[in-house]
C-alpha cells in the first residue's frame, strides 16, 4: 500500500511538471498579490496501522488495525446549514500568491478516522488489574476488538492543521474561464478530538495535539472571471501521532502512524490585494 501511494504521487508530479513546462507561457495575467480562500469536502482512506496503548495497568499493541472515514449523508443539513457545516469531512484553506505561480497557505483538513468495530487483530503485551476479562499477558494472539475492550475514533475529527507551498499553472483559457493545474506539499500538526473508551476507564473526548503530518497534493482548478473557482484535488500523506489521549488521565496514551489519501471537491474565491 505504501508503494502504491509513492508510485501514484510520483506519477502525478511527473504529469504536473510536464504540463507546467509546456504551458507556462500561456499565462495571461499575473496572480502575484492575490489572496484566496476555499471550502469543500473530502473523502478519505487510511492504511492499516499498529496502535500501542500504555497506562498504569496495561501496555499492549494491536497490529494491522483497519479504519474507515465517516461520510455525513449529503444534504442541506449539515453541508450548507451555517451552524452545522463543520460536521461533515471538510477542507478549509486561505492562501497568498507571493509569486505569479507560487502560493503559501494555511489550512485545515478535517478528516474522520473510525476504527472498525469487532475486527480480529493480533495483540502483544499485557493487561492487568482492570477487573475485566482481558486481564492477562498476550503473545501475538488473536483478539476481537469489542467495545468493552476498545472503542476508538478521531471523528471531530482527525484535524490536520498545515502549511503548504503550491505551484499554479494555466493549462487552457477560453474567454473568462481558465483551466489551471496546481501541485504542492506541506506539513503541520494533528489536533484530533479523539472519542475513546478503553477497558473500564471513563470515556475521553477532547481536543489534543497528538503529533504531526506531511502531505502532497495535485489538483485541477477552473476559475471564472479571475475571482471565483471550483477545484478538485488528490492528496496523500503520512500521519504520526505518538501522543493520543485515550482517557481523562493524561498518563494514559496511545500511539499510531499511517498513510492517508483524500479526494477533495472545493469552492473558492480570490481577490487581488493590489487592486484595493
Amino acid at each position: 500500500m505504501k508503494h502504491l501511494f509513492t508510485t501514484t504521487l510520483l506519477l502525478f508530479f511527473a504529469i504536473s511538471f510536464s504540463y507546467a513546462q509546456v504551458t507556462t507561457n500561456a499565462e495571461q495575467y499575473s496572480r502575484k498579490g492575490e489572496l484566496y480562500m476555499y471550502w469543500g469536502w473530502n473523502r478519505g482512506w487510511f492504511t492499516n496501522s499498529d496502535i500501542s496503548f500504555k497506562g498504569d495497568n496495561y501496555d499492549f499493541t494491536l497490529y494491522d488495525v483497519v479504519a474507515n472515514d465517516r461520510q455525513s449523508p449529503f444534504g442541506y443539513d449539515p453541508y450548507f446549514k451555517i451552524d452545522r457545516i463543520t460536521i461533515p469531512q471538510y477542507n478549509w484553506r486561505v492562501g497568498y500568491f507571493f509569486h505569479n505561480n507560487y502560493t503559501i497557505s494555511l489550512g485545515v483538513d478535517h478528516m474522520k478516522y473510525v476504527m472498525v468495530e469487532y475486527q480480529t487483530t493480533k495483540i502483544d503485551g499485557y493487561i492487568d488489574g482492570t477487573e475485566t476479562k482481558y486481564d492477562k499477558t498476550y503473545n501475538n494472539e488473536d483478539i476481537v476488538l469489542a467495545n468493552d475492550l476498545i472503542y476508538l475514533e478521531h471523528t471531530d475529527g482527525l484535524n490536520y492543521i498545515n502549511l503548504e507551498v503550491r505551484r499554479y499553472d494555466e493549462l487552457y483559457r477560453f474567454k473568462n474561464i481558465s483551466l489551471n493545474l496546481t501541485e504542492g506539499f506541506g506539513g503541520g500538526m494533528l489536533m484530533p478530538k479523539t472519542n475513546a473508551m478503553l477497558l473500564n476507564n471513563p470515556r475521553n473526548d477532547e481536543f489534543h495535539v497528538a503529533g504531526f503530518g506531511l502531505g502532497a497534493v495535485v489538483g485541477l482548478n477552473i476559475t471564472f472571471w479571475k475571482y471565483v473557482f471550483i477545484q478538485s484535488e488528490f492528496k496523500a500523506g503520512y500521519i504520526n501521532m505518538p501522543d493520543i489521549r485515550t482517557t481523562p488521565d493524561a498518563s494514559d496514551k496511545a500511539s499510531q502512524s499511517f498513510f492517508y489519501t483524500q479526494l477533495n471537491v472545493l469552492f473558492g474565491a480570490k481577490i487581488n490585494l493590489s487592486e484595493l
